[in-house]
């Protein structure tokens, strides 16, 4: 994969992890009820999601990153199974909230592409 894809990747994870404090009250919605700290986990997953958005640019840190973006999108995949299931959400399309399903293994496919070094 060329450098534009690596560039936008890491747009849109340093985007969304900076979208974790700039839109902190949609972030702790997702949250599903059996996470005791819902505030620590939107503000260290925010936290993650910007590390690994940065390290993506730097060859040095590149596959690390990359590691951290699947760990980190495996780890709210119950948030995505929450906003699917829950009445919370009702005004997002149903159809958009589960497919967004198995949009996260396209997404950790996409940051499984720059796991491989080259």
């Amino acid at each position: 994969m060329g450098p534009i894809n690596l560039y936008v990747m890491a747009a849109i994870y340093t985007y969304a992890g900076i979208s974790h404090f700039t839109s902190e009250r949609f972030f702790l919605k997702i949250v599903p009820p059996f996470i005791s700290d819902p505030k620590l986990a939107v503000v260290v997953s925010g936290i993650v999601e910007i590390v690994c958005g940065v390290g993506l640019l730097f060859p040095q840190t590149r596959v690390w990153a990359a590691w951290g973006i699947i760990a980190l999108l495996i780890a709210v995949f119950p948030a995505n199974i929450y906003m699917a299931v829950s009445d919370k959400f009702s005004k997002i399309s149903p159809i958009l909230l589960w497919l967004r399903l198995p949009l996260q293994f396209v997404l950790i496919w996409w940051a499984y592409q720059h796991t491989i070094v080259k």
